[in-house]
């Protein structure tokens, strides 16, 4: 598989790459966001995190906003921030509203016209982005672990339920817990499945919980001044789903905080350690 190398910049002894393809998963050209540590402090093939960002996001906003780079060079990390939706197609109301459409993929496969075509990231992420990953960086593909943040931790917590096996630990910042019950995911349900709550719920993680799926060693970190905990985010649903599974989890709430990249910036270092524990 092809891939075009957009920019490369030093950061931490290391480099901060970004990179487009073509993909056959979405059928249109993806971006992602590559940090590789130095080759020189970390020879030989490296463990990889993923990190899946939120609503209206693209690539940039976790490798500008979060400070990821200094803590990754220090354990030796590769760290992959993929886009959040197809780019390049105009689908009906697919600009309508910052919570569905452009940037809001839900991380889902859809299976309703016209949506289907082009918006099947699960596959993406779970076979295509991988894949070419292993091809072009020197990842160690055994030693992978994922995060994410608001819709992207609600995608972090689907790859884990859907992939057993493939992570050793997650974590997630803010995330969606079930974009199925809640405000923003209704448009989800009705236009990327047609209406067919059950085949949304197939990339719910608290429906994948309470269905019997599980999850490697997770952490989870909420802030309670986030303007959506209650409404759109619930992470009680969530601790009620991991605690009723047996999920080694630990799900913190951080007073003062709220649901920006400030939030995500002073958590991000704990949880890039916590995920390289297990390597």
């Amino acid at each position: 598989m092809t891939l075009e190398t957009l920019k490369t910049q030093r950061a931490f002894g290391g480099t901060q790459g970004n990179y487009r393809h073509q993909s056959e998963a979405v059928g249109t050209p993806m971006e992602l966001a590559v940090f590789q540590p130095s080759a020189e402090r970390h020879p030989g093939p490296r463990p990889v995190v993923w990190f899946l960002s939120g609503l209206t996001c693209t690539p940039e906003n976790f490798v500008v906003k979060a400070g990821a780079q200094r803590v990754a060079a220090e354990l030796g990390l590769v760290v992959v921030a993929p886009d959040t939706s197809p780019r390049g197609v105009s689908l009906p109301g697919d600009t309508e509203h910052y919570w569905f459409g452009q940037s809001a993929s839900y991380y889902v496969d859809a299976s309703a016209a016209p949506y289907s075509e082009h918006y099947r990231m699960f596959q993406y992420l779970s076979a295509e982005l991988p894949a070419l990953v292993a091809e072009h960086f020197p990842v160690d593909m055994s030693r992978q672990a994922v995060s994410g943040h608001s819709m992207g931790g609600h995608g972090a917590l689907l790859l884990a339920l859907r992939q057993p096996g493939r992570f050793r630990r997650v974590s997630a910042l803010a995330p969606i817990a079930s974009f199925t019950t809640c405000p923003w995911g209704e448009l989800a349900v009705e236009r990327y499945f047609g209406g067919d709550l059950a085949a949304a719920q197939a990339f719910d993680p608290t429906c994948l919980l309470q269905g019997g799926a599980s999850l490697p060693s997770t952490l989870i970190d909420q802030g309670d001044a986030d303007p959506f905990l209650k409404e759109q985010l619930r992470p009680e649903v969530l601790q009620q789903a991991l605690t009723a599974r047996g999920v080694d989890h630990r799900l913190r709430l951080q007073p003062g905080y709220d649901h920006s990249y400030f939030f995500v910036a002073t958590f991000v270092e704990e949880h890039l350690r916590f995920l390289a524990e297990a390597f």
